[in-house]
């Protein structure tokens, strides 16, 4: 048995859309799949976990390593070309800390005050291992994360940033959008 889920098992999980050269694990968890679109040439690596919430978006030529979660409760939009590399946590959710309402998922829903926002990942980035991003992270295009950072804010383009809370390191290069443009150039799919 490969290691990876066939077609006919990718359209039994009812995801939103799903594109070509798609690679799950087996071994990867989604719930609310049918909240969850997918790209083409997409691997999901082992012990990946993916909560659709109110959405995930992944464009094509996306890697998620394995042991990465992603929290979609109010959205995770994620771009073309995009490193997400193993042990990575995005949460486009949290606990209201206040005090001013309860937390856990047995509690009521009427007394939990989840705060959050969306989350995106532009085109070209790659995110470090162990890294984790909170709601208000924006990444712009071509942003470098660092491995073991804490993200929780707007992160400038093609910047390199690391830490917890995360700063800028350095200018990340450009040349990566003259790869793509060539790599599209000899291809029949379209980007999305």
């Amino acid at each position: 048995m490969d290691s990876y889920l066939s077609e006919e098992e990718l359209e039994h999980l009812h995801f939103k859309r799903i594109g070509k050269d798609v690679r799950i694990s087996r071994r990867a968890v989604f719930y609310l799949s049918e909240n969850i679109e997918i790209g083409s040439h997409v691997r999901i690596d082992d012990f990946s976990f993916l909560s659709g919430g109110s959405g995930i978006y992944i464009g094509n030529y996306v890697h998620i390593a394995a042991y990465s979660a992603l929290y979609g409760k109010f959205g995770i939009e994620i771009g073309n070309y995009v490193n997400i590399s193993s042990r990575v946590s995005i949460y486009s959710t949290s606990d209201d800390y206040s005090g001013d309402a309860m937390t856990g998922p047995l509690v009521d829903p009427q007394y939990i005050n989840d705060i959050g926002t969306k989350i995106v990942i532009d085109d070209h980035a790659i995110i470090g291992t162990g890294s984790v991003l909170l709601p208000g992270a924006l990444l712009h295009q071509g942003v470098a994360v660092g491995a073991m950072s804490l993200v929780k804010r707007e992160l400038d383009e093609f910047g390199i940033y690391a830490g917890r809370p995360v700063r800028f390191i350095k200018d990340r290069s450009r040349k990566v959008l003259s790869i793509a443009a060539a790599m599209q150039a000899g291809e029949d799919d379209s980007i999305l």
